[in-house]
């Protein structure tokens, strides 16, 4: 009990003063009891200059991302690569993601659409509403003047010409080109590329030359005209495959005219393409060859490559090669290549696993939706995934995943506005009937920007819980 002195000496000072400050007495409680007095705090954002994906879970932020923003300050390479299982929202991300990006006037985008649906690719519905016609390749249309790509293309150097022609032989082979089969290819390749002025060069004239080899190719190198010859049998029925084979009609042809690189959105439809042969990767190769050689320029624009089915690149160690090396010039260039892969023990158990590494180690972004809890811990002991992270992969319900963009990990649920919706649904033949109703396009920008607005006003009255963004 406080003595008198010290009551009275307390009143006075108070009427003179005010009231004082009293002591508190100290509380004895557990630990999990005194986190309750302090508020909930977050790991900081990636900024809020980009496109919104959607809110982190725990604070309940907006989740700003854009590799372009992003690199060279929180980012040391712009590429991503997406995992999960099917029916957790991978393709709805990627789709928003796209039309997102695109209201950037400086952004360009190429899919490489693996997946089909309703008799075309799973990117048909977006195509039309921005009033895009895919790139179908398809080996039966191909036969009735359908699209065709060419890997003797002019706007492709003869160095890239003889570098693509290697690795369809070799993807197609399964092995590398021995040095005699290498050497039969060369000289083809360069008696075709100097005798052939007035049109463009087909593989038919490649095929040609292997079964036929000039005198002077056998001189050159003083061997029999014979041995040439069947240095280059296997190389030529290999091509002939393309030529009359299940590829046929789709790259033994000059490239068809008309095709759009300057369009926002290009999109390369391979739904007509078993996923599960060799064309597959072949087909990609072929692609991403030609479009290093056609499509990216140093012009200042921003581009996106978006593959799916991408453990189809990865796994073959040729085809990596190939996409290593534009990677690397995507940085330069301004190139974020977006790779989707079901299970990560897709690639780095595979025949491709240095290359494929490699390309591993270059997406500074990955985004896991749900796996099973053996995928989650081999894909996080891959990727250096913290162990919290790793542990909640195999309890994420779709349209959540762990984001990792350089060491910043963080949960975050993906948002699509009712404009998008319908755009991004995959499941429509399981589930109805009809094509939905296509909203207008201005929709999409105006119910981002509605998104948008909500988020920056919460923090600027400090009610709600974050950030905002600026997405065009």
């Amino acid at each position: 009990m406080r003595d008198p002195m010290s009551a009275l000496t307390d009143a006075f000072t108070s009427f003179l003063f005010g009231k004082v400050e009293t002591t508190r007495l100290p509380v004895r409680t557990s630990t999990g009891q005194a986190q309750a007095v302090y508020l909930p705090t977050a790991a900081p954002g990636l900024g809020d200059s980009g496109v919104i994906i959607g809110r982190e879970v725990y604070s309940g932020k907006g989740y700003i991302y854009d590799p372009f923003q992003l690199y060279g300050q929180q980012l040391p390479a712009p590429h991503w690569l997406v995992l999960g299982e099917s029916g957790n929202g991978k393709s709805a991300l990627e789709k928003t993601y796209v039309l997102r990006q695109l209201r950037f006037r400086d952004r360009q985008v190429v899919v490489l659409d693996a997946q089909g649906e309703d008799g075309v690719g799973e990117w048909n519905l977006i195509a039309q509403q921005l009033g895009i016609t895919p790139i179908r390749l398809d080996p039966i249309a191909a036969n009735d003047d359908g699209i065709r790509l060419n890997p003797l293309d002019p706007a492709i150097t003869t160095t890239g010409q003889l570098a693509l022609l290697r690795t369809i032989i070799e993807v197609a082979m399964g092995h590398g080109l021995d040095e005699r089969s290498g050497f039969a290819l060369k000289v083809a390749h360069a008696y075709v590329v100097d005798t052939i002025q007035d049109r463009q060069p087909v593989l038919t004239d490649i095929v040609e030359q292997l079964r036929h080899p000039e005198p002077e190719s056998a001189l050159a190198m003083n061997v029999d005209i014979d041995d040439v010859r069947a240095w280059g049998l296997d190389v030529a029925l290999v091509i002939d495959r393309l030529v009359d084979g299940d590829l046929r009609g789709m790259f033994d042809g000059p490239t068809t005219v008309g095709i759009d690189l300057d369009a926002p959105l290009i999109v390369f439809d391979l739904s007509h393409i078993d996923r599960n042969s060799i064309a597959m990767p072949i087909l990609m190769a072929i692609v991403g060859v030609w479009l290093e050689h056609t499509w990216i320029r140093p012009d200042r624009k921003k581009r996106i490559f978006l593959v799916e089915e991408a453990w189809h690149i990865i796994n073959s160690p040729f085809v990596a090669q190939l996409f290593q090396r534009l990677l690397k010039f995507g940085r330069r260039l301004g190139l974020s290549f977006v790779a989707v892969v079901h299970h990560l023990s897709d690639v780095v158990d595979g025949a491709a696993a240095r290359e494929a590494a490699a390309i591993l180690k270059m997406a500074s972004t990955r985004t896991i939706y749900a796996q099973k809890a053996d995928e989650a811990r081999a894909t996080g002991r891959v990727l250096g995934l913290p162990r919290w992270a790793v542990e909640i992969i195999p309890t994420l319900t779709p349209g959540i995943a762990v984001w990792d963009v350089n060491g910043n990990v963080q949960v975050v649920k993906h948002l699509i506005t009712e404009t998008e919706r319908p755009l991004v649904y995959t499941d429509r033949a399981m589930t109805e009937s009809s094509t939905p109703q296509q909203l207008p396009e201005d929709l999409l920008a105006a119910e981002l920007e509605a998104e948008e607005r909500a988020l920056y006003i919460e923090r600027q009255r400090g009610t709600g819980p974050g950030s905002a963004t600026t997405v065009a």
